[in-house]
């Protein structure tokens, strides 16, 4: 299974973002290989609207299972990611990738019913 992050860094010990449209970075862990790969999303900092679609496009491109993020995505990019099927857990907007990772094991996070 793939699960993808909103973080500000590119590794395991890397902050969470709390922000969904405008994370700075995607991690995605892909369980089976035991990998972390990571997008860049910073270049969306600059975009004046529409930056939840773009980031929720990504995601659809990156194909994770599972989405742990800050505040949840908004009504458009909630939209793009149910119609692709990826379940979203919020209230990981504090705390390391690490952190909401065995938060998430641990069926800790609120699945966003958005």
């Amino acid at each position: 299974m793939k699960i993808a992050f909103t973080t500000k860094g590119n590794e395991w010990d890397s902050e969470m973002d709390p922000r969904f449209g405008r994370t700075e970075f995607i991690l995605i862990y892909d369980e089976e290989k035991d990998e972390l790969t990571s997008y860049d999303n910073r270049t969306i900092a600059d975009v004046a609207h529409g930056a939840g679609p773009q980031t929720a496009q990504k995601l659809f491109e990156l194909e994770p299972e599972v989405l742990i993020t800050g505040n949840g995505p908004g009504g458009n990019a909630a939209t793009v990611l149910k119609e692709a099927k990826v379940k979203i857990y919020i209230g990981a907007g504090s705390g390391t990738v690490k952190e909401m990772f065995d938060k998430y094991k641990n069926n800790e996070l609120k699945e966003f019913a958005g």
